[in-house]
């Protein structure tokens, strides 16, 4: 009875051992078959999938290597969807011919501008053609408004104009002389208006600056026909060029040649600075934009020197000028009548006073030099990066 038992549960066991070897039997050529048929279809079909890998293979690779070299190209900003030969970087103030294309050999190498008011056209007319004959390309910023009487003189289609009521020449110099226009010039003279030229020649100023490796400079001042407000501009008859000044003071505060600082030396004055291309680049970007007496600036110069200030800033003596002292900007004197409240309305008073804007003029100079003062010492305070060089 226990055999019996034991015989009918091995039975289902190799019934289904014989069914399972039936089944792998049938298999077998099943997928024999479908080998074959894979083997003989590849010897067809592998060659062009092969090609095509390689060929995609290749792709990538050279795309990702042209993505990598993309990405340390740097671009200006605005340009990425242009192709990088057709962006032009800079620019220049050369006027062009309507047809035609200008002489090469006719570039300028120097940018004059000066801020003009029709006032001081005499001057003004002296230093324009001095400069042109040199070769410079000239920009005349209009503070007073008026253009169309400049055109009297046969160099006025010759010079770029630019007019602004009641700006000053720092204003003109931050919204038009961006170091990217201005890149093609190796040096940019930005000049008051009252200055005689007599005896300056622009192309030997050059060469003088360029030989003395000054970065930053200014005509000397001649002190017999002058209104010299710092010593350190008065022409010295001995000397080619000089960077520094001599002043005794019995507190010790005086100038000597261990003096490192503004204004004994490392310092020019405002009225005809010079800069080169490098200088300007940094002295634009210390402009204030709202500031636009610029004081406070002559101060701070000598970090844009390109090296040490001592040496890279000077006053030029074998070219000089005249400073006439003629300041015009701000109009005439104007008056004012001031109001008062009462009965419900307002009335004018019985009093009224004449405004000078000279005395206006400078009393906003003061006022944006405190600005300024306060604004360099925050961004020296605040920029934990920044090293001061002569500290």
């Amino acid at each position: 009875m226990l055999l019996l038992i034991l015989f009918s549960r091995q039975l289902p066991l190799v019934t289904e051992r014989k069914s399972w070897s039936s089944c792998v039997c049938r298999l077998i050529p099943a997928t024999a078959l479908l080998c074959i048929i894979y083997f003989i279809g590849s010897s067809y079909v592998a060659p062009e999938n092969k090609e095509k890998a390689f060929t995609w293979g290749v792709a990538d690779i050279l795309q990702s290597s042209k993505v990598e070299n993309c990405k340390n190209q740097w671009r200006p900003p605005g340009t990425e969807p242009l192709p990088e030969g057709i962006i032009t970087k800079k620019s220049n103030l050369q006027m062009r011919p309507l047809w035609g294309f200008p002489k090469k050999d006719n570039t300028s190498t120097s940018l004059f501008t000066v801020a003009v008011g029709i006032k001081q056209k005499d001057l003004v007319n002296k230093m324009v053609k001095k400069f042109l004959s040199s070769g410079f390309v000239i920009m005349l910023f209009h503070y007073d408004g008026i253009v169309d009487e400049w055109k009297d003189f046969e160099w006025s289609d010759k010079v770029i104009h630019i007019s602004a009521h009641n700006q000053t020449k720092w204003w003109f110099a931050k919204r038009f002389l961006h170091p990217d226009i201005v890149s093609e010039y190796r040096y940019i003279f930005l000049w008051d208006e009252d200055l005689g030229v007599e005896d300056f020649h622009p192309k030997k100023y050059v060469s003088i600056i360029e030989h003395e490796g000054l970065e930053i400079s200014q005509p000397a001042l001649d002190p017999g026909k002058s209104e010299v407000h710092h010593q350190i501009t008065a022409r010295g008859r001995k000397s080619i060029v000089h960077r520094r000044t001599f002043k005794h003071r019995a507190n010790g505060t005086g100038c000597d040649s261990h003096s490192k600082a503004p204004p004994c030396t490392g310092w020019i004055e405002m009225m005809a600075p010079v800069f080169s291309r490098a200088a300007w680049r940094c002295v634009w970007y210390m402009i204030q934009n709202d500031l636009i007496h610029a004081w406070g600036l002559d101060m701070q110069l000598g970090y844009c020197a390109q090296g040490d200030r001592t040496k890279n800033i000077g006053v030029v003596d074998a070219e000089y000028i005249v400073h006439y002292n003629r300041p015009t900007l701000g109009g005439t004197a104007e008056k004012n009548h001031s109001t008062v409240e009462g009965g419900g309305r307002n009335k004018k008073s019985s009093h009224s006073h004449w405004k000078d804007p000279r005395v206006e003029v400078r009393r906003q100079s003061y006022i944006e030099l405190d600005i300024f003062k306060k604004r360099w010492k925050k961004a020296v305070k605040n920029d934990k990066c920044w090293v001061d060089p002569y500290q």
